[in-house]
């Protein structure tokens, strides 16, 4: 058999996906200035980054001495790479300190730092559930969630999105001597929607339920000083089990678990995807105390964001354009068809505007989209010429409501 041959049974799924047209590829991209991109070689406007508040900058001599400086203040040996597990050798002070800082700052016990907001999800759904026990999901939450319930071999229970009456169904023909936790995204990545956290706790409390929320959508956006949604809402001291990312608002990588300090102890021992894998190199961690820092002191980056999201909504939905259930920075432009959805994209990709076609699985079938995503640095002029590319393009493909 020919090295060809053998991947015969591969080449075959990859031509249905083709013909489905949710073939993916990756295109080489540079991050520029002011919420512009230059994606194979091509500048356009970026309205697809989860950078929403501007903060991943490219390196400079600035920059960099401000990460050294940060880094010589905590441990006084700056280091880009990891030596080990955290369990072992790679537990350097720096983490502790951001994990207690950032446990105050989110109003809970402890705080534990992980390698990437899936690995957060993966270890934790994996660690306070098992076999025997039952999760309650939103039928929409973030993928991570899924794989982690399926790694933790529970009963994964999926509610209709946001739908509360739904899940109070579930819940009451559930076994009351059961392990029962609920788990929703707070800001729903692909839909912008919001989750009803509060009727969520009342549920939770009714039906003796644990309740685990991903903020990585709204942690750096919402509160006085970017705790997230959760905090906003108040409702800190009823989530059992916050989660968060230090990607998109705070434009760094890795992730973090919020909660008492009992659960951060649990998960440090238990939780494979932390015990078994690297700790994130120092240098990372003081970027992520840098951007989280300038978030708490430079709060017009949350309200330009959230301003400028509102606004571009509005447009979009008054030239006709269906965006669904959106209530925050992420707008998707509901098309439906997978092969008009890309079409769409690639004609605003050669006006200049990034805007990536969004297809099933990652979202239902029949409900391909454009997702855009407001960054705070976006120029209010080039928001505005993007719209009416958007206009004229949605015209020609007839996909307005």
């Amino acid at each position: 058999m020919s090295s060809h041959q053998k991947w015969n049974w591969m080449q075959e799924e990859l031509k249905q996906l083709e013909q489905k047209s949710q073939l993916r590829s990756l295109h080489e991209t540079t991050i520029l200035e002011n919420g512009w991109i230059l994606r194979d070689g091509k500048k356009m406007l970026n309205l697809a980054s989860n950078d929403y508040l501007g903060l991943s900058e490219r390196l400079n001599r600035s920059n960099l001495t401000a990460l050294i400086e940060e880094e010589e203040r905590i441990s006084s040996s700056l280091r880009f790479g990891s030596t080990a597990s955290r369990l072992i050798v790679g537990n350097d002070p720096i983490y502790r300190e951001l994990e207690t800082e950032f446990a105050s700052f989110k109003g809970t016990e402890d705080s534990l730092v992980f390698s990437s907001g899936y690995m957060a999800n993966i270890g934790v759904m994996s660690t306070v559930v098992g076999r025997k026990d039952v999760v309650f999901s939103d039928r929409l939450n973030h993928a991570s969630i899924v794989d982690g319930i399926i790694l933790s071999r529970a009963e994964h229970k999926r509610f209709r999105h946001r739908d509360v009456e739904h899940l109070e169904h579930l819940l009451k023909k559930a076994d009351p001597n059961r392990k029962k936790l609920i788990v929703t995204d707070s800001i729903f990545s692909m839909d912008g929607s919001v989750a009803p956290l509060k009727q969520l706790v009342e549920l939770k409390n009714k039906y003796g339920a644990m309740l685990m929320v991903d903020e990585a959508h709204s942690g750096g956006i919402y509160g006085e000083k970017g705790q997230g949604l959760v905090h906003a809402l108040g409702l800190t001291d009823e989530v059992d089990i916050l989660m968060g990312t230090f990607s998109k608002a705070y434009g760094c990588y890795g992730a973090y678990i919020a909660g008492d300090s009992v659960l951060i102890q649990y998960l440090m021992n238990k939780a494979r995807s932390f015990i078994f894998t690297t700790a994130l190199p120092p240098v990372n961690i003081a970027a992520i105390q840098r951007n989280w820092s300038r978030i708490q002191a430079e709060g017009w980056r949350q309200k330009s964001l959230l301003e400028k999201s509102d606004w571009f909504k509005q447009q979009l939905q008054s030239r006709g354009f269906n965006t669904g259930e959106s209530e925050s920075q992420i707008i998707p432009l509901i098309v439906g068809d997978n092969k008009k959805t890309m079409e769409f994209s690639a004609l605003l990709q050669e006006k200049g505007v990034a805007a990536v076609a969004v297809r099933p699985p990652t979202v239902p079938e029949g409900t391909a989209r454009i997702r855009f995503t407001i960054m705070s640095l976006h120029q209010d002029y080039d928001l505005e010429r993007a719209l009416v590319l958007i206009d004229e393009i949605g015209e020609c493909l007839k996909v307005k409501k």
